[in-house]
């Protein structure tokens, strides 16, 4: 199973790349009973930050979408490393994104539509969610978008 959720993640573009180790003084994941909580992921590709600025002055709203894609992608590598396996991923209870906003800028809920779609298109139902999208003033290293995720587990 953690095989065909891989699989439809490469058929949406992607590859689950080795989760990324925490740039602060935290760790990635926790796990307490069957609840996973993930760390916010930023919009990584290859170890090297992908989407950086803001949103409304930077960067347009299909390219925050990919922001958040690559964020909802380290969001299962970060599962992956915690379970071992993703097929023991039984919900996505909620995500909460972040965006990188111009003071104007208004299609948060937009931007974190890449991540949700991801989700979904990965996990199926087991990937719809509850969920924030959130304009923000800046976020760490200048990222465009960050994630964090809280999962039910088996």
């Amino acid at each position: 199973m953690s095989a065909e959720i891989e699989n439809r993640v490469k058929e949406l573009g992607y590859d689950i790349p080795v989760a990324a180790a925490p740039a602060a003084n935290y760790v990635p994941y926790v796990v307490s009973g069957s609840i996973l909580h993930i760390a916010g992921q930023l919009p990584m590709l290859e170890g090297k930050l992908a989407v950086t600025g803001h949103l409304g002055r930077d960067v347009d709203v299909a390219a925050g979408q990919k922001a958040a894609e690559l964020c909802a992608v380290n969001l299962l590598a970060q599962a992956k490393a915690a379970l071992g396996d993703l097929s023991r991923i039984r919900r996505v209870i909620k995500i909460n994104g972040f965006v990188a906003s111009a003071p104007d800028f208004v299609e948060q809920h937009l931007v974190i539509n890449g991540a949700s779609n991801l989700l979904v298109g990965a996990l199926g139902d087991a990937g719809r969610h509850a969920r924030a999208a959130v304009g923000m003033a800046a976020l760490p290293l200048n990222a465009a978008v960050e994630i964090d995720a809280i999962m039910e587990i088996a």
